[in-house]
């Protein structure tokens, strides 16, 4: 099958839901958010025209008895009001978990005069497997003196990192001048339409003694990248060990990365479930692990984890189970479980390590998209030698129902090394909902039932 082919199809799919074996998406993640509406995607390709966001929050810290702070929300913009009972309970649920990932790393701040402005993301699980993102500025509010910081939270139901970094970028800058003039900015945000990928939306914004600013805001054109920057993962990790990292992923194991910054974990980690594409990761996925959810190292299904370093005594003191424990700030694997050089049939990934390093050794400047469209370029042409005749072993029946033939499929694999990897694949949970999905959506000129 062409890549072509192989992209279109893999776009019919829909967003994660329940593997064979019962278990949810959601499973051992932390604080269930209310489901989205129905019908929502829950990966990253969303149609055009909906809202960019949900909500605007500010998270502020407080000062408690004990003389600790804990993070509390100040201002939630939209105000919801004449809410149902359950869409009520639902959305206190949600406000109720944000804070503790604006600050996931625990209570111990203190009043300081200077701080970098950082940029994160975090993930919530609905508990119907879709998921919400948090988009994350952290920042020092304008002033004299000794000040804590605070964090302006954008909730969407849109996987773009770019486009939403910039919009905080806005948030920021208003932010110096007065609060009030960050709500105007909102309101015009969340009146226009989403744009489609590699479209344009123009936002009016009036700022006292500017006067009023046009901001543009552009989708990237290819719209399952638009949550990624692979550079940030190419800066901190070799081509070999990305390969051990994506093929534990392909086997779904127990997977934790380490650093200090929150920008870094949720960068990376958003990396590394990108090169699953057009696969999904569809088990716990908590790009910042906040500091009183660090047991989640202790689930025996598998796991996607982002976690501070300054906790990894207490990461590596728990009683797990095999994992791969990246370090993001070294450039290394602290911990593996030992087979990961010999996991991924040799031959295609050799061919994966020379598009990578092609990529590294080149002395040309190439943007964020241009490096977004490389290194994806090579994961997918991965996926198509390995499995990209899938489609051809889908048996349709005269209902327009289609069922996989698993063995048939394995068996036309000529390659010894190949077919021993596949057949490990195809009981994972991600290839068994493509191929779920795969048979529900047949393409009409794909033969006949």
């Amino acid at each position: 099958a062409s890549i072509g082919n192989f992209f279109r199809r893999s776009l019919r799919r829909a967003g994660r839901r329940e593997g064979k074996d019962g278990a949810s998406a959601a499973e051992n993640t932390p604080p269930r958010v209310p489901q989205g509406k129905p019908g929502e995607r829950s990966s990253v390709f969303y149609s055009a025209g909906q809202f960019f966001f949900e909500y605007l929050v500010v998270v502020s810290l407080k000062k408690m008895a004990d003389g600790h702070y804990e993070p509390k929300i100040t201002y939630q913009f939209p105000k919801r009001e004449n809410l149902l009972k359950g869409q009520k309970e639902e959305e206190e649920r949600l406000l109720q978990a944000i804070p503790l990932f604006c600050f996931p790393d625990g209570n111990n701040w203190a009043p300081v005069t200077e701080f970098t402005s950082e940029t994160f993301s975090f993930v919530l699980t609905n508990v119907d497997g879709s998921r919400k993102i948090g988009y994350c500025r952290r920042l020092l509010p304008s002033g004299r003196g000794v000040r804590l910081p605070e964090v302006f939270c954008i909730i969407s139901c849109l996987g773009c990192f770019g486009l939403f970094s910039k919009i905080l970028d806005e948030v920021e800058k208003r932010r110096q001048i007065s609060m009030a003039v960050i709500y105007p900015f909102m309101q015009g945000l969340r009146e226009s339409p989403f744009p489609a990928p590699g479209k344009t939306v123009t936002i009016k914004s009036f700022i006292p003694e500017s006067g009023t600013e046009l901001i543009e805001l552009t989708r990237p054109v290819d719209a399952h990248l638009e949550h990624v920057e692979f550079q940030a993962l190419l800066q901190r990790l070799s081509p070999h060990l990305i390969l051990h990292i994506f093929a534990s992923a392909m086997l779904e194991r127990r997977l934790i990365f380490l650093a200090e910054e929150l920008s870094v974990l949720s960068q990376c980690i958003h990396a590394v479930a990108a090169l699953l594409y057009p696969f999904t990761w569809a088990h716990t996925y908590i790009p910042v692990v906040p500091e009183c959810l660090l047991d989640t190292v202790c689930c025996p299904t598998p796991f996607m984890v982002g976690i501070q370093m300054r906790h990894l005594e207490r990461v590596l003191e728990q009683p797990m189970e095999e994992a791969l424990i990246v370090d993001l700030c070294e450039g290394k694997i602290i911990r593996a479980v030992g087979d990961e050089e010999e996991i991924l049939p040799g031959k295609l990934q050799n061919e994966v390590l020379i598009s990578l390093n092609r990529h590294n050794n080149n002395n040309n400047v190439h943007t964020s998209e241009q490096v977004n469209a490389l290194v994806s370029e090579a994961f997918v042409h991965f996926f198509v030698r390995l499995v990209g005749h899938y489609a051809s072993y889908i048996k349709w029946g005269r209902s327009g129902s289609g069922s996989f033939q698993e063995r048939a499929f394995c068996k036309a694999i000529a390659s010894k090394s190949c077919r021993r990897f596949v057949k490990k694949f195809v009981k994972t949970n991600m290839f068994s909902l493509f191929i779920e999905e795969a048979e529900k959506s047949r393409i009409p000129q794909e033969g006949k039932g």
